[in-house]
């Protein structure tokens, strides 16, 4: 296996344009060392050129990925994880945070030609309250240590579980109080590290708001007020439409046992176009995810940004949620002059229809073209 280069020996020069920013561009760059200049710099000596003729972006992002579970529920070996990074990399994602894996999976991030990986460790969840398997079960009074632990595990960043369905209602409700998210959030901040909840339930959303959670991940729950207070605070949600398309196929599962459950879950999708439109439309700044690893699989992006498609972002506000607003959420680099490449050359404008990013060109990673159509 490959590991992290500093440089990269490739020399490409980008004919662009390059679009830096939403409403930024310049005309061209070049990749010397494994990095993007806006001016030519001096090449090394006897340097050959490659040109790469298109629209040039940074690489997407994927900000809940899965990398470690496979289809059925079960952590992988580390060589399958290695294949979905790099069934993800080829259809332009190009950093990801893993929301949770049931295998460490850091030795990825020592694999040059694999997407950049921000780590959260293993979910964190209510005993009983979650899918078999996945995540350290626990009770309200060890989830701060475990989430002191987790922190120290991850790379800055803690999933917590916030509910799931309840047996004894019959449908979905919290899993912790208020008071155990406000003692797992600032366990979190103590550790240096950020946390963030799954959430289907509306009365999960405002406790982890009133415990200054830093994200939501499905946040299929918003209403009026939580959007309002979600925006005052500019609290991010990451966006897992095709996953919460699957509500039927959930809802489908429990009805016979659970038909309150069943009914909410159609409500919850039933609904999910809107509430992301609203949402969006209020300030809440939106991160692409796709949930890719166990019920979903790899190399799935593109359907989750026809999905912000259909709930009415356009294709500026879909590469926004995609590609900018997740490296500046992680702070990673973009296109900025010196910044690393990671970047992908496209057809024509994504700007102008999303549609393009599905065409790709040139996958260019560290430098390097690590695929090309």
């Amino acid at each position: 296996m490959s590991t992290v280069a500093t440089e990269s020996s490739t020399v490409l020069h980008l004919t662009g344009p390059v679009l830096v920013g939403p409403e930024q561009e310049i005309s061209g760059a070049w990749v010397v060392g494994g990095r993007i200049h806006h001016e030519k710099p001096e090449l090394p000596a006897g340097a050959e050129i490659r040109e790469l003729d298109g629209f040039v972006v940074p690489g997407l992002a994927d900000l809940h990925c899965h990398l470690g579970i496979g289809d059925d529920g079960e952590g992988t070996s580390l060589a399958t994880a290695r294949e979905q990074a790099l069934t993800d990399r080829d259809t332009g994602v190009l950093l990801i945070r893993d929301a949770g894996s049931i295998i460490d999976n850091s030795p990825l991030q020592q694999q040059a030609d694999l997407p950049r990986l921000v780590r959260c460790g293993r979910h964190l969840a209510r005993t009983r309250r979650y899918l078999r398997g996945y995540a350290h079960e626990l009770e309200p009074e060890d989830l701060p240590a475990a989430v002191t632990h987790e922190a120290q595990r991850g790379d800055g960043w803690v999933k917590l579980v916030g509910d799931w369905i309840d047996r004894e209602v019959g449908d979905l409700t919290p899993c912790w109080s208020g008071e155990d998210l406000a003692a797992a959030a600032d366990a979190a901040h103590a550790a240096g590290a950020r946390i963030t909840t799954h959430t289907f339930d509306e009365a999960t959303v405002p406790l982890a708001l009133d415990a200054g959670f830093d994200c939501l991940e499905h946040a299929t729950g918003l209403t009026d007020e939580t959007i309002e207070r979600a925006a005052a605070t500019r609290t991010p949600v990451v966006t897992t439409l095709v996953n919460i398309d699957e509500f039927e196929t959930y809802a489908s599962q429990g009805e016979a046992k659970f038909p309150a459950y069943a009914a909410h879950m159609r409500r919850l999708r039933a609904g999910r176009y809107e509430r992301t439109r609203d949402a969006h439309d209020a300030g809440i700044p939106l991160l692409v995810g796709t949930d890719a690893g166990g019920v979903l699989g790899h190399g799935i992006i593109h359907d989750e940004l026809d999905e912000l498609s259909r709930a009415g972002l356009t294709a500026t506000q879909i590469l926004e949620a995609a590609a900018w607003a997740p490296r500046r959420f992680l702070d990673v680099p973009g296109l900025e002059d010196g910044a690393p490449a990671d970047l992908l050359v496209v057809p024509e404008d994504p700007r102008a229809g999303h549609g393009t990013l599905r065409r790709t060109r040139h996958v260019v990673l560290r430098g390097d073209v690590v695929h090309s159509h």
